[in-house]
């Protein structure tokens, strides 16, 4: 190990040795000699500062180089070096130098492979010499709003200066070259306009380095308004003798307004008064509305800043203008990039001269909250045309008017649509069917806005049969006519069509909207349907008014006597009755309870009995005393419930059945056992009439008169008559008549 450890050593020195011999020597083959220092220049910061030299070393040498700098004034010379490995620019800073002295500057370099000079460079030291920024401010006299001064402050040996100003709103600068001293005074400005102002100084005018610029800004004051604002209206009827003023002007541009309009002025003065009262108004806004009486106007806005008001702007409203033509031959011929052009020839038979024209334009589909009011654009009496541009979009149909301006008096307008570019529209409108008797009403909607694409030009309606082949009918409507509606006639009744209908404009039809299948009917059924819908309406009308439904409920009367009659139950039909008719011959009431005896048997005059007619009432039984005993000269009279304004009749419960055997009997029954005992005493004239000749029971006697001989008497049959009444009631002894009997109908219910 050990023999082999001595073999070693020797041959590891070596190889330490040879790597580093191996790599000085690829360096050297890859370094290069100094390149001539070029572009060598020196520059001193301020007058109070040091010298600083730059120069380019050209390519890199890879070996360590020496940069020399020797500096020599004429009488002595002086040395600086530096060493560098990887830079491009070489630089050394200088001791200071003097103001008086001529220096020449010469820079070498050296390395292992060779050697190089620079040119030599001379210089004085005013020459190197770059002065610091001076400082400064701007000053405008007695708060003039378009003068200012500049005063500034630079080191003791700048005597040479240069100034550059400009509106932050511009790119160019405008330059005050040569300044000498301390101010300077600048005249010009616009007022209310922020400046920025640039300063830079020398030592020499003629040789040395300008400063850096350096920058103050500052807004000039407020001034009075210069411009006239430019004023347009519209005039709307109110109606009762008012009008509606709506008035909207532009905002003064910023060099017309100089300053920030605080307010604007409207002044309303009536025409044709004796004396005229003006309204003054004040706003913040663009615009102004106003309802005033219906005359002639004129009027005047100002715009208003903190140091005063712009020149009035006036306009007169006139309400006859029959006698200002509009212009003629208006047109819009699309310019695309959202542009139209528009263009017109004056107007014709015109004694008053034209000082002007107005082009309003705004969308016909624009959102009034949004657009409260169109553009427009004022142009002198020699245009007759203009590109309108402001608020033009692509693809939207415009609603254009000229106006001519008759000495601040608008005329008569022309109105076009027009448009910047179009395409089809991307929908069709949205139709809807009515049928009639001999044809079809086709109505439609208007597209939306944004789907119309330019201006609508005309709309097709196509019409075909169903399941035909045969090419469909076209119905043509230009939009000029404002139209929305079509009838169509000559269809076939009981035929079924297919109805659909597309838009265009000027670049082309769209597709179809909505279809519709149609069918008229045949006249026979429409006559059908015509005249049920005549009747009923007919019969309604008729029905409403009280005469003729008077004249008609006869005439039904007569026609149809069962439609009204009521169906009146025969007592001799009921249970009850057909129950006792076995007791019939039991009682017999004997005609003198009565009747008086024969021998003083006088015939009374006969009395008109007067009919009392009550309303029926409820199905409830109602208990009440059918007679009542009145005292009449001496002798008793019995009546059955007065009907002429005696007292109402007592109300008892009915009987009960334990009051005994003679409490069972039953009205009816009572009530023909006591005619009967009246047939077989005499002969009864007929004062008690059956109360339904045309039916007469066997229990309801007629009397020896007929129904023209005694007034007829309507009642309802009896459905509660008390038996119990009768027995101690019948002390009476005479003739029976009807002016002593008296029957309340009243109380017979059904």
């Amino acid at each position: 190990m050990h023999a082999a450890r001595g073999s070693t050593e020797p041959g590891s020195k070596m190889l330490f040795a040879i790597v580093p011999a191996a790599i000085w020597l690829l360096a050297h083959l890859a370094a290069d000699p100094p390149d001539e220092p070029r572009n060598v220049s020196c520059i001193q910061q301020g007058t109070d500062g040091h010298p600083i030299c730059t120069w380019d070393k050209g390519r890199l040498t890879y070996i360590n180089t020496t940069y020399v700098v020797q500096l020599s004034n004429g009488t002595d010379v002086f040395y600086v070096s530096k060493e560098s490995l990887d830079t491009n620019f070489g630089s050394l800073a200088l001791s200071k130098l003097n103001f008086d002295s001529t220096y020449t500057i010469v820079v070498a370099a050296f390395n292992e492979l060779g050697s190089a000079f620079s040119q030599p460079l001379v210089f004085m030291l005013i020459d190197i010499v770059k002065p610091h920024p001076p400082k400064f401010s701007v000053e405008f006299e007695h708060s003039s709003a378009t003068n200012c001064t500049l005063s500034w402050y630079a080191e003791a040996q700048v005597q040479h200066c240069r100034l550059r100003y400009r509106p932050l709103t511009r790119h160019g600068w405008s330059m005050v070259e040569n300044l000498k001293g301390e101010k300077c005074s600048l005249y010009g400005l616009e007022p209310y306009t922020t400046y920025e102002f640039q300063l830079s100084c020398k030592i020499h005018p003629k040789r040395g380095l300008w400063s850096n610029w350096s920058t103050y800004q500052n807004r000039t004051p407020e001034a009075v308004p210069t411009g006239v604002l430019d004023v347009w209206y519209q005039q709307q009827d109110g109606g009762s003798e008012q009008q509606n003023i709506s008035l909207f002007w532009k905002a003064l541009s910023k060099s017309e307004a100089r300053g920030r309009i605080l307010q604007y002025t409207v002044t309303f003065e009536a025409l044709d008064q004796q004396n005229p009262v003006a309204e003054t108004h004040l706003t913040t806004q663009t615009n102004y509305a106003r309802v005033m009486p219906r005359v002639n106007y004129k009027i005047t806005v100002t715009a208003e800043n903190s140091r005063g008001r712009s020149p009035p702007a006036s306009i007169v409203t006139d309400l006859g203008i029959q006698d200002l033509p509009p212009p003629q031959a208006v047109s819009a011929i699309a310019m695309g990039n959202s542009s139209i052009l528009i263009s017109w020839k004056p107007p014709t038979s015109s004694t008053a001269s034209i000082n002007g024209y107005v082009v309003e334009w705004a969308d016909t589909q624009r959102n009034a909250r949004l657009e409260p009011h169109p553009a427009w654009e004022k142009l002198p009496a020699s245009s007759l045309s203009t590109v309108i541009a402001e608020h033009i979009k692509d693809e939207v149909c415009y609603q254009i008017s000229v106006f001519a301006l008759y000495q601040d008096r608008a005329g008569q307008t022309a109105s076009v649509k027009g448009y910047s570019s179009a395409k089809a529209p991307s929908a069709g409108p949205q139709m809807f069917t009515t049928p009639h008797a001999n044809g079809i009403l086709v109505s439609w909607e208007a597209i939306p806005a944004h789907q119309q694409r330019g201006c609508i030009t005309g709309y097709h309606i196509y019409l075909q049969k169903r399941d035909s082949q045969v090419d469909p009918r076209v119905y043509a409507i230009s939009s000029m006519t404002a139209q929305r509606s079509l009838y169509i006639t000559d269809l076939q009744p009981g035929e079924h069509y297919v109805l659909w209908m597309t838009a265009s404009t000027a670049a082309g039809e769209g597709p179809w909207g909505n279809s519709e299948l149609i069918c008229l009917e045949s006249a026979g059924e429409w006559m059908t349907v015509v005249l049920t819908c005549s009747i009923f309406i007919f019969s309604a009308c008729i029905c409403s008014m009280p005469p003729a439904r008077k004249a008609l409920h006869s005439l039904l009367t007569i026609l149809i006597p069962q439609w009204q009659s009521k169906a009146i139950p025969d007592p001799a039909n009921a249970t009850w009755a057909k129950k006792y008719t076995s007791v019939k011959a039991e009682l017999r009431w004997p005609s003198s309870l009565f009747l008086p005896s024969t021998s003083t048997f006088e015939e009374p005059e006969p009395t008109q009995v007067e009919e009392a007619f009550v309303k029926r009432s409820t199905l409830a039984l109602q208990d009440k005393a059918l007679f009542s005993s009145t005292g009449s000269k001496g002798h008793e009279d019995w009546a059955l419930g007065s009907s002429r304004g005696h007292e109402e009749p007592r109300y008892e419960p009915l009987p009960s059945a334990a009051d005994g055997e003679v409490r069972e009997q039953q009205p009816p029954d009572l009530y023909r056992r006591m005619v009967e005992a009246v047939e077989h005493t005499q002969n009864v004239p007929g004062y008690i009439a059956n109360p339904n000749p045309s039916t007469a029971p066997p229990y309801l006697p007629l009397g020896a008169g007929t129904a023209e001989d005694v007034p007829e008497l309507e009642c309802h049959p009896l459905s509660v008559f008390p038996t119990t009444c009768l027995a101690p009631m019948f002390p009476y002894e005479g003739n029976l008549t009807l002016d002593t009997v008296k029957i309340n109908c009243g109380s017979l219910t059904g």
